[in-house]
């Protein structure tokens, strides 16, 4: 089991800064990545970004220059720096482990999610 934890988030205005970090704890080892959702009124949850063990990243497309994903503070946390923001990057952001299971790895845990709120 590996529990997540997001702390940051909060209201900004267009064309501001925002920065978002995760903590993982519990069975860490098989951590194979970590990445971002959100998740706005009426839509479904998308990835935003995503770091991998070994240093890749991914963005989606309506984030990349303008958002960063790294490693935080410590093996097991990942933040999310979110520049030149804009009102459609409203959403709840949610961090979210990737697990290793022999030569593959899926999707696992997520975290209580985190209200991003950018203003015009």
């Amino acid at each position: 089991q590996v529990q997540v934890v997001e702390s940051g988030g909060g209201l900004v205005q267009a064309g501001g800064s925002l920065r978002l970090s995760c903590a993982a704890s519990g069975s860490t080892a098989s951590i194979a990545a970590m990445g971002w959702y959100r998740q706005a009124p009426g839509n479904q949850r998308d990835l935003v970004a995503r770091l991998m063990t070994d240093g890749r990243t991914n963005y989606a497309d309506s984030v990349k220059g303008r958002f960063i994903v790294s490693r935080d503070n410590g093996e097991n946390t990942v933040a999310l720096q979110m520049n030149s923001l804009k009102v459609e990057d409203t959403a709840v952001y949610y961090c979210r482990v990737g697990l290793r299971m022999g030569s593959v790895w899926y999707w696992d845990s997520w975290g209580q999610g985190t209200q991003v709120t950018v203003s015009s």
